[in-house]
């Protein structure tokens, strides 16, 4: 078993560097699945006539049926319309995972029925040596993190402010970590350190600066953020990140 690292042009990655090497592991970031997702749907919008019916009708089928069953195959289009989408990454990939940024729930939908696999996402922070939640292989819902890994407990922390409460009928609220693989500071930085926690940094908790929605079965969807937040003259609260987000 062997690791391959593409050569850090992105408009090479589709091209020439996933069919040379041929994953059968494939994590990546929303960049690069955007990327691709894009040249899916570019390909599939330049079809006409009857193979335009048929792309269609496969991805509409497939589709339906993965958010009726969580099935990911079928019998008659993977052979006939996404085999040479699944050609793309070299036709091996068993497994895929995206993370350290926000990434819509539609483009993991169709790369999953595209590429006929599994597609994981997982959320964390370099001060919680990176993964910290991460959904299930076998969810079908998209648009959330997963739930919490043995390695950390979660918290709401509450952001009356923003409106942000963990008594809400959907709890709210800015998520802060504590844990095992939870660091104990900034190096030579006392201050920085304290701002990060809540409690004694030896035995405090993290606070990410995200504010996450607790869904019942345990998974958090991260819709906002706590820090870098600054107030407008009327009131509002705006992360600069949201705005960057739309004009980007």
């Amino acid at each position: 078993m062997g690791a391959g690292f593409y050569g850090g042009d992105p408009l090479k990655l589709v091209a020439e560097d996933l069919p040379a090497l041929r994953p059968t592991f494939f994590p990546s970031v929303p960049r690069i699945f955007n990327r691709i997702y894009g040249k899916i749907k570019d390909t599939f919008s330049a079809a006409t006539g009857c193979k335009a019916w048929l792309i269609n009708s496969a991805v509409t089928a497939k589709l339906n049926n993965y958010k009726a069953t969580g099935r990911l195959t079928h019998g008659c289009y993977d052979s006939i319309v996404f085999k040479k989408v699944k050609a793309l990454t070299g036709g091996r990939v068993r497994l895929m995972l995206t993370g350290s940024a926000p990434i819509s729930g539609e483009v993991l939908d169709f790369l999953k029925i595209c590429f006929c696999c599994p597609i994981g996402e997982g959320y964390g922070l370099t001060e919680t040596s990176a993964g910290s939640f991460t959904t299930l292989m076998d969810d079908p819902i998209s648009g959330h993190v997963g739930g919490p890994q043995a390695n950390v407990k979660i918290r709401l922390k509450d952001l009356p402010e923003m409106g942000y409460l963990s008594s809400n009928p959907e709890p709210t609220g800015e998520c802060i970590l504590w844990g095992s693989s939870v660091m104990t500071g900034y190096y030579k930085n006392p201050e920085k350190t304290a701002e990060a926690f809540e409690g004694p940094p030896e035995n405090g908790w993290l606070k990410t600066g995200d504010v996450v929605k607790v869904f019942p079965n345990g998974s958090i969807k991260i819709i906002d953020r706590a820090k870098n937040i600054f107030k407008l003259s009327q009131g509002e609260y705006v992360a600069p990140e949201k705005v960057e987000n739309i004009l980007i």
